[in-house]
């Protein structure tokens, strides 16, 4: 966990931040979200795979250091019983908060709510390379071999253990026709070759299964 605390400290510094004892706020407030106990694939282990791929692709982004913190604020709030894009906004609000009381330039803040925003419909502009970084990180799992693809499906199921499951299979199949009905579910070039064809394979074999 120290590890995963220092790449926090790391991307604030280079973000701008100003407060050294609002980025450990920051950071305690960020790490007691992804550890709630009703989480069970949107976890510290999610955090920290999005966080690699930011890592391994960070040449193709502008600010890195911004896709860095949006990657850790993306699902800082996360409600299985909110609907819409209510944690999104949620999430994008709170790393407003947290990362001004951390002294971040109000460019800064404003670049993390944005990109968290995106990952509420994946839907990145042709001139985004943060958010089309940020938007491959978060999906990355889609494109996991079939039996660790099987355990996230497992785990999101759940996550919403409270939902009747013929509402979870018709909510579900319509998130998985949404991503499939994307152009492309990876913009950038090498994911997007690498993992595109396992992807919509994963997910049009647990599209059949939920029909």
């Amino acid at each position: 966990m120290d590890e995963l605390i220092d790449r926090w400290r790391d991307a604030t510094r280079a973000a701008g931040a100003t407060d050294p004892a609002g980025v450990e706020r920051a950071v305690a407030r960020l790490l007691a979200g992804w550890r709630e106990p009703h989480r069970h694939y949107h976890t510290v282990t999610h955090l920290r795979a999005v966080l690699d791929v930011v890592d391994a692709y960070a040449g193709s982004a502008r600010r890195p250091d911004l896709v860095r913190l949006a990657a850790w604020c993306h699902d800082a709030v996360y409600d299985p019983r909110a609907g819409g894009d209510a944690n999104e906004r949620a999430s994008a609000e709170l790393a407003g908060e947290l990362l001004t009381a951390a002294g971040l330039p109000t460019d800064a803040v404003t670049g993390v709510r944005r990109l968290v925003l995106l990952t509420a419909g994946h839907a990145v502009g042709p001139d985004d390379p943060d958010g089309t970084l940020l938007c491959d990180a978060d999906l990355a799992v889609l494109a996991a071999p079939p039996a660790d693809y099987d355990r996230y499906a497992a785990a999101v199921r759940r996550e919403y253990a409270h939902v009747p499951d013929p509402d979870f299979r018709a909510g579900r199949a319509a998130v998985l026709t949404g991503l499939l009905a994307l152009p492309a579910l990876y913009r950038l070039p090498e994911p997007h070759t690498r993992w595109e064809p396992r992807a919509r394979a994963n997910l049009t074999r647990e599209l059949a299964t939920l029909r």
